[in-house]
């Protein structure tokens, strides 16, 4: 073959070696793709999850899955609390209707309504986000911690420690907090001791008077725009979330940092039992994690770097507390920080 003619085809040549490799790297990070509960899923209908993760999100996430199976997911996107709620009442008029649920308090569903399943990808994760009773595992890490808009508040400003919040009564008023906080308030009780902890809690709302607010994400975003200068505390991949997205806000960690997780279970009666089975070993595989980072999201699997990477190594300096709740446990520390925050 003439030189001219090799030198021409080359970019041709490039681009299908680079194909080649790209296809072939897809397919070793695949190994979440098993052929035979595949084939068992192609025979059932489309999967239906139940979700909280917004739509911008969890489209092109399960369009991964969908790609790479050629089985469509139909996806419920509501609340933490209409996730939950629905379920229950599904469960209760022995309604089959779901097959995975992905959201955070996967975990305070009754035993009976989710299904034990060893996913081959849970090896892969931190010890804390496997459910050791199998009904459960963490699909991404809800790290909390405060959070400022980095226009009213400099970094320089901003406390090392909870006790130094006392210290900043120019926030009274611009500083604010979600209504479903407890794992923070759990986390400040284990870490400070329970009286001390109620004392400090007690000390900071008299002093800065927080803003009770709904919803993780409508917090994050009304720092980023200014409504509020500081969040008390808030999950920071959501933080991450609206500075990614061009707001002017920032995390800062400090003790202790409280976590939780966003989980993916099964249905312990779903219609399309195979279809789930597979769609939850995607969730938990490496190709899933990354697709989540896009966004802020904070993996569970060491070996998927958080974006941006340092947001893992800044919060694992901390003191982490683990604080999954069961229904009970949650149901008291809801009401503690009810009686804390409604009483200022």
């Amino acid at each position: 073959m003439r030189p001219a003619l090799i030198a021409a085809m080359r970019p041709a040549i490039l681009c299908l070696v680079g194909i080649a490799l790209t296809s072939t790297a897809i397919a070793q990070d695949r190994i979440w793709l098993d052929p035979k509960l595949l084939a068992a899923a192609k025979k059932e209908g489309a999967p239906v999850v139940y979700g909280s993760m917004n739509e911008e999100e969890a489209l092109p996430y399960y369009k991964l899955f969908q790609d790479a199976t050629g089985i469509k997911v139909s996806y419920v996107r509501t609340s933490d609390t209409g996730v939950m709620g629905r379920i229950a009442v599904e469960f209760r008029a022995k309604q089959n209707v779901w097959d995975v649920v992905m959201t955070t308090p996967v975990n305070r569903l009754p035993d009976a309504a989710l299904a034990q399943i060893d996913p081959p990808e849970a090896k892969g994760l931190i010890p804390q986000a496997r459910d050791p009773n199998r009904r459960w595992y963490g699909v991404y890490a809800n790290y909390n911690s405060p959070a400022y808009n980095t226009k009213f508040v400099k970094k320089e400003q901003l406390p090392r420690t909870y006790e130094e919040f006392l210290q900043r009564k120019e926030w009274r008023g611009k500083i604010a907090i979600d209504n479903g906080d407890t794992e923070w308030l759990m986390a400040m009780f284990t870490h400070y001791g329970e009286a001390r902890g109620r004392k400090l809690v007690q000390d900071i709302i008299a002093t800065l008077d927080p803003v009770v607010t709904e919803g993780h994400l409508a917090l994050a975003r009304a720092i980023g725009s200014g409504e509020y200068w500081v969040a008390l505390n808030n999950y920071t991949n959501l933080t991450v979330n609206v500075k990614l997205a061009g707001a002017a806000t920032d995390y800062w960690a400090i003790d202790p940092v409280a976590l939780i997780f966003g989980a993916v279970g099964v249905a312990a009666n779903a219609p399309n039992p195979n279809a789930a089975r597979l769609l939850a070993n995607f969730v938990l595989s490496r190709e899933a994690q990354l697709q989540l980072t896009k966004r802020g999201r904070i993996p569970t699997r060491p070996d998927t770097p958080s974006n941006p990477p340092e947001v893992s190594e800044t919060l694992l300096k901390q003191k982490v507390i683990t604080a999954v709740l069961s229904a009970a446990e949650q149901k008291r520390w809801q009401a503690e920080f009810q009686t804390l925050f409604r009483a200022k």
